[in-house]
C-alpha cells in the first residue's frame, strides 16, 4: 500500500507545480508516479496469482 500512497503524492505533487508554473518538476513528478503505479500493479498481480 506504500508504493500507491506514494505514486499519489507524487501525483498531487506534479498537480501543484503544475499551477504553479514548474513545468520540469511537474512531469519529473509524473514521470515518478506513473513507474510506481506499474510497479503497485505488477506486485499486486503477483500476489494475487500466488
Amino acid at each position: 500500500m506504500a508504493i500507491l500512497e506514494l505514486a499519489i503524492a507524487f501525483f498531487v505533487l506534479a498537480i501543484i507545480a503544475g499551477v504553479m508554473g514548474a513545468g520540469g518538476v511537474a512531469g519529473l513528478s509524473m514521470d515518478i508516479a506513473k513507474w510506481l503505479v506499474i510497479v503497485f500493479l505488477v506486485l499486486a498481480i503477483i500476489s494475487f496469482v500466488l
